[in-house]
């Protein structure tokens, strides 16, 4: 239900859950060295579970939707995108 009304709002910018973290490969990156591990990235019981991104003006109205998510007993992270500079160093913008 919280889906399709995000969805229907239109503020809904993109959206997945994710596998569970023992499908995790992880890459580490140490003096200019990779390795990959098959695994999470740290033993923990608490996991990024999905995300919903969405283009909504201020925190508040972030944090409006997201007292919505029904996750019964557990939590939700709100954080804004970092903006990466382009080619040319301009921010690019989510939308």
């Amino acid at each position: 239900d919280f889906t399709r009304e995000i969805m229907q709002s239109g503020v809904l910018v993109s959206g997945a859950s994710l596998q569970p973290t023992s499908t995790a490969t992880t890459v580490t990156f140490v003096n200019d060295q990779t390795s990959i591990v098959d695994g999470p990235f740290a033993e923990t019981k608490e996991a990024f579970a999905g995300y919903y991104l969405v283009n909504v003006p201020d925190l508040d109205a972030a944090l409006d939707w997201a007292k919505r998510i029904p996750v019964g007993d557990g939590s939700v992270e709100v954080r804004p995108v970092a903006m990466m500079p382009d080619a040319d160093g301009n921010p690019q913008n989510v939308n």
